[in-house]
């Protein structure tokens, strides 16, 4: 298998700055050798920090950047000087990055927005000087804080592709092919199986200079669900998808069995995937006449729009596109026949 450029999960150990001590300094001048307490706080250590970067389109620059340990805040001086702060690191992730903990799974950040900006990781607070402590009744504090630790563990970012629309079907359903003729990506196409491993994005050119982004993601297999195939990494792109276009050849066996395989390992991965609009296409059309056409159609669930097209020939290519805008923009149910 090829290696791929294309980088969707990543494992990184992190660590946060640790903050500066406080300083723990007292005045001496010549005419005053007990001025009182001067030691200022120490400098709060380096944050981590998400940032959005619409330019990429992987984690692959973060393949090797295996130990992400910010700088630690300066400690305090006397003349209740704070000590400097420790450098923030910023790590630029594609539009779609989720931030998780390794160990408790949980969801600590998620990156929708080219420039936005989380703190991953806050940086230790730096320790108060010993100045801060002076009362009238104690007016030389021997006592100086610490700094306080950074946070630090193991990492994932987790990309889920951001389109507008997500091709779902089986392999060699015609999904390639149909990316590559409706935008300019240029997909593997093979007449094999699990051709498309890794998603592939393109920008449909529509009327009066509009457009929208298609993914063209890994087919599905029965199982999926359970990390089957290519299992939990194709079903996790999908969950970003407005619209999902369901993709079924013409040649397909039973195309009502094809179309209820893909929603039911839609649905077991995440029931909420149920709730995003489905449109239906019949690829390879160009081989169907109109009495097979009607045929496939007494197959297909009458709620949900369809249309027979033909990469080939071109066959329904602006009708799809037409359907597509609608879905995505007005929710407009248009069924074509």
């Amino acid at each position: 298998m090829e290696k791929s450029n294309f980088v969707d999960q990543i494992r990184i150990f992190c660590r946060s700055g640790h903050g500066g001590a406080g300083s723990k300094h007292f005045l001496r001048t010549k005419f005053n050798p007990q001025a009182g307490p001067d030691g200022g706080d120490g400098g709060r250590g380096g944050h981590i920090i998400l940032r959005g970067n619409k330019n990429l389109w992987t984690l692959l620059h973060l393949r090797y950047y295996k130990n992400v340990l910010a700088e630690n805040g300066q400690g305090g001086n006397k003349n209740n000087m704070t000590g400097r702060d420790g450098k923030d690191i910023i790590i630029e992730v594609p539009l779609g990055t989720v931030a998780r903990d390794e160990e408790t799974e949980e969801q600590e950040a998620e990156i929708l927005e080219h420039g936005q900006e989380i703190v991953w990781m806050k940086g230790g607070r730096g320790g108060l000087g010993n100045a801060r402590f002076a009362t009238p009744t104690n007016q030389a504090p021997e006592h100086a804080q610490p700094g306080e630790p950074g946070e630090e563990g193991w990492k994932v970012l987790e990309l889920k592709v951001l389109a507008d629309v997500g091709l779902v079907g089986f392999p060699n359903a015609g999904k390639s092919t149909l990316l590559s003729v409706i935008t300019a990506a240029k997909p593997k196409i093979a007449d094999y199986a699990f051709t498309t491993i890794t998603p592939q994005l393109g920008i449909v050119a529509y009327r009066d200079g509009k457009s929208f982004c298609v993914a063209d993601l890994p087919g599905i297999i029965e199982g999926a669900a359970e990390g089957r195939g290519l299992g939990h990494r194709f079903l996790r792109h999908i969950e970003r998808n407005s619209v999902l276009l369901f993709v079924i050849p013409a040649d397909s066996n039973d195309h009502k069995k094809e179309f209820t395989i893909l929603v039911n390992e839609l649905e077991q991965y995440n029931p909420e995937l149920l709730h995003k609009q489905f449109l239906i296409a019949i690829s390879k059309s160009e081989m169907l006449d109109e009495e097979l056409k009607a045929a496939i159609e007494k197959e297909l669930p009458a709620n949900i729009p369809h249309i027979f097209i033909s990469s080939v020939t071109q066959q329904g290519l602006n009708e799809l596109k037409d359907m597509l805008w609608h879905a995505l923009n007005d929710g407009t149910e248009v069924s074509s026949n």
